[in-house]
């Protein structure tokens, strides 16, 4: 019997149909990434990056005694935003070649300064300056929010600081710790790389003017052989441009191992956001914290019941991505022979951006998730209890033992008590009995009246709450204090789940 469904073409679609929808969207740009950080690796921030920098050459060249009136200066700087792509699209399909369509579409603009635009460069002089001020914007970005982020986390941490919670290794029970004090050991990872972002901020040099094979002979030659005027030139072109370094030596391109480092970098905040995010699931199965969940969200469209840790789930899922890249970077440097191979080219028009877009998606989700993180006290409170006898069996020996009574007895005694316990509380399914055993045995009596006070939870902390208080005092609040004007800095985009 024929079927409706019997023409369907199931491998694809009219060529008629859908014509506003027929080429491939990248998620991580159409579905995650956020205006700011779209914002500096966008053509309008790559191509009026390259006519500063235009600019900036040929101004310092001026300084410098080279013939460049300021009527052709002023020409550049009038139009350093008028960019007409569509023209530029134009001479780079009649040149084959992107930095010459760029320098003829300026020089459309701007006339009397055509002669002297890319006076000296090399295509690097714009494509590999950009690129890493465009990796300083993003860096930027990427410490703001870091420092948000442990913000927030601050305050969840002093408020949980007191709040007992099993501790757990090999994820089996272990010794109590406190819901504040797991949560510094989020932030110190955080911290560590707060700490490395902000060391290559300050240490991240531009290339400046160094010619086609890194050797400035063209400048040189520009220059009349005067060997001062060359490096007063770079020295010049790099502090305009907002940098006090400029790499000492260079091929045609500064050398990939930044682009690496960079990477790992992102990838270490990646690290960290999936460690955080990976236990936060964890306790979601527990049931002792959840993620922001919204009124109206949908955990599941089979199970209607269930709250699924989406926003940690999500930021799990790209930090996966995140720390895949950095190995594709280490590549590009190993393989870059001699003074230049261009095979590092297109790789990196796609991990460098992508991997600070998705860390930008991260750490928006990190501050999202820790500023409505909840926990749920008489859950954690209960999964407490059913542990906390075993540990507290050291306690009452010792009590038992200052009262007159014999350690080896005593201990022997506790041994056979816990194993009944634990053969109870898995073989039958029961909570766990200890220490109503142990109040029924007189070789106990010396504690009887006080097994309460001795099983107190807050006992058992160590220095938790301390601790936490020292760290957030010692390490947390001089960044915050430093750093205060990131904190009521607006972040554009908000999560969607």
């Amino acid at each position: 019997m024929a079927s409706i469904f019997d023409d369907i073409d199931i491998s694809g679609f009219p060529d008629d149909a859908l014509k506003d929808h027929q080429k491939y969207e990248h998620p991580l740009v159409e579905r995650y990434a956020t205006k700011e950080m779209s914002a500096i690796f966008s053509p309008a921030m790559k191509f009026t990056t390259w006519r500063k920098l235009w600019l900036a050459l040929a101004t310092s060249e001026q300084e410098l005694g080279i013939d460049i009136s300021d009527e052709q200066l002023q020409q550049m700087k009038d139009n350093l935003y008028s960019i007409d792509f569509d023209k530029a699209a134009e001479f780079e399909s009649k040149f084959r070649h992107d930095v010459m369509g760029h320098v003829h579409a300026f020089g459309d603009v701007a006339p009397k300064a055509m002669p002297i635009i890319h006076l000296g460069a090399t295509s690097c002089y714009v494509g590999d300056n950009t690129d890493i001020i465009q990796l300083k914007e993003a860096l930027k970005l990427v410490r703001q929010k870091l420092v948000q982020t442990l913000a927030i986390l601050k305050k969840f941490a002093l408020q949980h600081k007191d709040v007992p919670t099993l501790g757990f290794t090999h994820y089996q029970p272990a010794q109590l710790t406190t819901v504040g004090k797991r949560c510094t050991l989020w932030m110190q990872d955080l911290l560590l790389d707060y700490e490395r972002v902000t060391y290559e901020l300050e240490n991240l040099p531009m290339r400046g003017v160094k010619g086609t094979t890194g050797t400035q002979a063209t400048f040189l030659e520009l220059f009349d052989g005067d060997h001062d005027k060359v490096k007063a030139l770079n020295e010049k072109v790099c502090s305009k441009m907002g940098f006090d370094k400029c790499i000492a030596v260079s091929g045609q391109t500064y050398t990939r191992k930044i682009d690496y480092n960079v990477l790992s970098l992102l990838s270490g905040i990646a690290q960290s956001a999936y460690k955080m995010c990976g236990d936060i699931r964890l306790l979601a199965n527990l049931k002792e914290v959840e993620e922001p969940f919204a009124k109206n969200q949908i955990g599941s469209s089979a199970m209607a019941y269930k709250r699924n840790p989406m926003r940690s789930e999500r930021c799990c899922s790209l930090s996966r991505y995140i720390m895949s890249l950095p190995p594709s970077a280490a590549n590009t440097h190993a393989n870059q022979w001699f003074e230049r191979t261009l095979d590092d080219s297109a790789i990196r028009r796609i991990i460098l951006p992508e991997g600070f877009l998705a860390v930008d998606v991260v750490l928006n989700l990190l501050m999202n998730i820790a500023d409505g993180m909840v926990v749920w006290p008489k859950v954690v409170e209960k999964h407490v209890m059913e542990e906390l006898p075993f540990m507290a069996t050291e306690v009452i020996l010792m009590e038992c033992v200052k009262a007159g009574g014999d350690r080896q007895e005593l201990h022997e005694a506790i041994r056979l008590h816990s194993m009944d316990a634990g053969n109870v509380v898995k073989g039958e399914g029961k909570a766990n009995d200890l220490l109503e055993r142990i109040a029924k045995d007189q070789l106990f009596k010396a504690v009887h009246d006080k097994l309460d006070t001795l099983v107190d939870p807050k006992l058992f902390i160590g220095r938790a709450n301390v601790q936490t208080e020292e760290f957030l005092e010692e390490e947390i609040d001089p960044v915050l204090e430093k750093e205060k004007g990131m904190l009521g800095k607006e972040v554009v985009d908000g999560v969607n789940v």
